[in-house]
């Protein structure tokens, strides 16, 4: 075992109330790429940047193609917890810790065990009808060519906050409530550049400031232990 994964274990046989805070780069180890990625085959599909295509505009005016973008790129349904995941939901399970905060719409967390878990950018295993409020598995839209429409003719939208939007207040105060009561806080695979989400960093008073990431962050100069590493792999040597 290296000595900053030590020091991990260390922290984290320490710490009473830990909170983790993570991004994409957790969810890479379970073959999900990050959908910011662009590589030869989106620039053939898509003429549109994801930024664009994943916004509510372009949702209400132009549907048929947000589902076409949504269904190759947003499809997780097959992926598994990798070790990062199973991991942070035995430290719930002991009393270790309490609350993750995720930028991920994959519901790893929640495969691997995990309960705590604030969404700040909503789900993909939940979807709504925008007119009678009807909820639906994912199936529905992944498993449907066209644009989802409910029984009452409207239109079914992804329970994710995209891009135009704001995040739900109930999970944002619960995302901070954990965060302002965390001895340690645990940032993994997030450069920390998409807000409002990683404004809230800003509300941690606690001990310990770890940041396990690939590439830098802006909280590096404030950190007390960096990893520059797969989650994963470091996840799995605790």
């Amino acid at each position: 075992m290296k000595d900053d994964v030590r020091r991990l274990a260390e922290i984290i046989d320490e710490s009473d109330n830990i909170v983790f805070f993570g991004g994409a780069g957790v969810s890479t180890e379970s073959g999900i790429p990050d959908f910011r990625s662009v590589d030869g085959l989106y620039n053939q599909q898509w003429q549109y940047p994801p930024e664009t295509i994943l916004s509510h505009t372009f949702f209400m005016e132009r549907t048929d193609e947000f589902y076409r973008f949504y269904r190759a790129k947003m499809n997780c349904l097959e992926a598994k917890p990798n070790p990062a995941h199973i991991k942070l939901a035995e430290l719930e399970e002991q009393g270790k810790l309490i609350g993750i905060v995720t930028q991920n719409i994959d519901g790893l967390h929640q495969r691997a065990g995990s309960k705590k878990v604030f969404e700040l950018h909503g789900s993909i295993h939940r979807n709504y009808c925008t007119k009678c409020g009807k909820f639906f598995e994912p199936e529905t839209i992944f498993m449907n060519e066209d644009v989802p429409k409910c029984e009452c003719g409207g239109l079914i939208k992804p329970d994710v906050v995209l891009y135009e939007e704001a995040l739900d207040n109930n999970t944002v105060d619960g995302a901070v409530s954990a965060i302002e009561q965390s001895d340690t806080i645990i940032i993994g695979g997030t450069s920390l550049n998409v807000y409002p989400a990683a404004g809230l960093i800003r509300y941690f008073r606690g001990r310990n400031l770890v940041i396990i990431n690939k590439s830098p962050t802006i909280y590096d100069s404030s950190a007390d232990l960096m990893i520059c590493d797969n989650i994963g792999e470091v996840f799995s040597q605790i």
